[in-house]
């Protein structure tokens, strides 16, 4: 679960860094190809000193798709979907992603849903509507995209839950930003490349690379693999209070009360899974 979270704190700070990017000169796709280009060259190393192996057949091909169509393929519809509705409508249609995967794993995986995930779960989406607040609205094509984006991103989910039981966490994640930096770089070769034109946009993409990518996926991975695709998904809902937060902090955005009763059914919502998993695993012996 600190996995899940530490992955869920570090993409919710991907505004802020982005933000720094984008008034530096570059836009959307250059900073998602230096993301995941910057991330793929750095974990290649890292696999070859340690002699792990890529995976090979089925997984690899898996893990292709994740990188190449389900991560490309809901940032695409997400990204389009701001332009064309608004941000507090098109963020509440993304977070619907822990209750389809909810349902997807009770009727895919005959996965049991107690009382208390339940109530978690119910906590988590209202503290995300709280927390991110919903207003205006949008074309129709807007928000079908936004309405999309959450199917994409269940099927990433699930399909990584599967693959994590039988591929190590490491060549996973590798395998996944190289599918996402080639797909990104076929972009780039269509539309152009901006690059950041100062040093503070590289930091922002550095940090978007090194914190909310390969620190994210890598922890994202590493918790699906021990807590599953329903407690995963309601544990990354922690990612709006980090970006409302760090939104504040850097911005001068203010937080307000409906936003702070948002963070705390949230964090309500993280403590009601932790009691699950307690009486869920009696015999392990938690720290």
């Amino acid at each position: 679960m600190i996995f899940v979270v530490i992955s869920a704190i570090a993409f919710g700070a991907i505004p802020v860094f982005a933000r720094a990017a984008y008034h530096a000169g570059s836009d959307p796709i250059s900073v998602l190809f230096f993301r995941f280009s910057i991330a793929s060259i750095i974990m290649i190393p890292s696999m070859i000193v340690r002699k792990i192996p890529f995976p090979r057949g089925r997984f690899l091909i898996g893990l292709i798709l994740m990188g190449g169509i389900g991560y490309v393929g809901q940032s695409f519809c997400y990204f389009t979907a701001l332009t064309m509705a608004s941000a507090g409508l098109v963020a509440i249609l993304l977070y619907l992603y822990p209750a389809i995967v909810t349902i997807l794993s009770t009727l895919l995986f005959k996965e049991r849903i107690t009382g208390l995930k339940v109530l978690a779960l119910i906590l988590a989406l209202t503290g995300t509507v709280l927390t991110i607040g919903l207003g205006g609205g949008g074309s129709l094509l807007g928000i079908l995209l936004a309405m999309i984006a959450p199917f994409i991103y269940s099927a990433y989910i699930l399909t990584g839950t599967k693959i994590t039981k039988e591929v190590g966490i490491l060549s996973s994640s590798t395998v996944v930003m190289i599918s996402a930096s080639f797909v990104f770089g076929a972009l780039i070769a269509i539309k152009g490349l901006n690059i950041p034109q100062t040093l503070v946009g590289w930091g922002g993409v550095l940090a978007i690379a090194l914190i909310s990518t390969v620190i994210a996926i890598i922890a994202f991975f590493a918790g699906l693999k021990r807590v599953g695709p329903t407690n995963a998904s309601m544990l990354s809902t922690f990612e709006p209070i980090t970006t409302v937060v760090l939104a504040a902090i850097f911005f001068g955005e203010e937080i307000g009360f409906t936003r702070i009763m948002g963070g705390v059914l949230i964090l309500m919502a993280v403590i009601l899974l932790a009691k699950s998993e307690f009486r869920a695993n009696p015999q392990e012996d938690f720290p």
